[in-house]
């Protein structure tokens, strides 16, 4: 089935079928899919269901298996790592969960981010929808499992008597600048790995690597004189924004500034490459 046209396509290019908004340079082209994509959230946010509900198909407990999991492994590390650095517990606790939770869900979207059209290569090639509607599919079905998994830290701060108060309403605000540059980090992801199919497992080490050098597991403040170290640290600026708001806790402007900032810059980057390459994506597959 034939649809959608690309003015580029070479010979050489297989049978790809990109979508294309029609006349306009690539500014516009690139600006209209992501208007368009966002625009159409029932059939990402349908897809994305579909997504959770096919992967848990048959399963009695569906996505809180995850959850379950997450769970045993906050109740774990808690008692060990609260023991090894001499941790209060009903302080711990509560930091370890929202921080494990929030990091599973940056390690998701890294890692789809890789593969996303990759794996979608069949509907990339066959229908005609913006390419951004990929990026959205994958990032809300992260973001409902994300939700099951934000149950574990509702249930340790009823058991130990967390209450944000007004600060924890600037959580979902810190959770819309992680989603922010969730999106272009995985739009970029995407291009790039579409392209160089050795970039995956190099991202896959990558992610190991920032979760031990990302305030998760361990407190800021372990680090004392070298505590500024985490200024370079984007990621722990991103976690900082949700996990201190419900913790009670005002994040620093630093953290603010640094998630603004990197979400401006990481679209203004991504834009421009998107512009030149969105019509070589199906093309790469």
């Amino acid at each position: 089935m034939t649809v959608g046209t690309c003015s580029d396509a070479s010979p050489h290019s297989g049978s790809g079928h990109l979508y294309d908004s029609g006349g306009g340079s690539a500014m516009e082209q690139a600006r209209d899919d992501l208007v368009k994509g966002a625009s159409r959230w029932r059939l990402w946010s349908r897809l994305g269901w579909h997504d959770i509900r096919k992967r848990y198909r048959r399963s009695v407990l569906g996505p809180f298996w995850l959850t379950l999991s997450m769970a045993v492994m906050v109740a774990s590390l808690g008692l060990i790592y609260g023991t090894l650095f001499r941790l209060d517990l009903e302080g711990y606790l509560p930091f370890l969960a929202i921080g494990l939770a929030t990091w599973t869900f940056v390690a998701s979207f890294l890692n789809e981010g890789c593969i996303v059209f990759i794996e979608l290569e069949p509907l990339i090639k066959n229908v005609r929808i913006p390419m951004s509607v990929h990026i959205l599919r994958v990032l809300w079905r992260n973001l409902i499992i994300y939700g099951h998994n934000i149950v574990i830290f509702a249930v340790v701060a009823l058991v130990f008597g967390i209450q944000p108060g007004a600060v924890g309403l600037l959580a979902p605000v810190g959770l819309l600048v992680l989603l922010v540059n969730a999106a272009w980090i995985m739009l970029l992801l995407g291009m790039i790995c579409t392209r160089f199919r050795d970039v995956p497992p190099i991202i896959a080490s990558l992610i190991q690597l920032l979760f031990f050098v990302t305030p998760v597991m361990w407190k800021p403040e372990l680090l004392g004189e070298r505590r500024y170290l985490m200024a370079l640290n984007p990621f722990h600026h991103l976690i900082e924004v949700i996990r201190a708001p419900l913790l009670g806790q005002m994040p620093g402007w630093e953290s603010w500034a640094a998630g603004i900032l990197f979400a401006v810059a990481g679209w203004v980057f991504t834009f421009a490459c998107f512009a030149r390459f969105r019509k070589r994506i199906a093309y790469w597959l």
